[in-house]
């Protein structure tokens, strides 16, 4: 399984990270940063790990309204789909 979505979603979320307030950026910075370190990692993600990104990004998405945000839930939540277990 391809780990493009979770690149897709790193590099959503450091776009995201250009107009964030202050208040917000240093989270959606570790976002991104653990997004990439999952997609280049030998081992697959688990559903567990992957729900804690989700949630997060929620939290943050919530405070901020950024669509950049929401496009990268979007990418790890269709990557997730295809994770198997759970």
């Amino acid at each position: 399984m391809t780990r493009e979505k979770l690149v897709t979603a790193s590099e959503a979320l450091e776009q995201a990270a250009t107009t964030a307030a202050d208040e917000h950026r240093q989270r959606i910075e570790k976002q991104s940063k653990d997004l990439m370190q999952l997609a280049e990692r030998d081992l697959d993600p688990d559903h567990g790990r992957l729900d804690r990104h989700m949630n997060i990004l929620r939290e943050l998405h919530d405070a901020t309204d950024n669509p950049d945000i929401e496009r990268a839930f979007e990418h790890v939540r269709e990557y997730r789909t295809g994770v198997s277990g759970v």
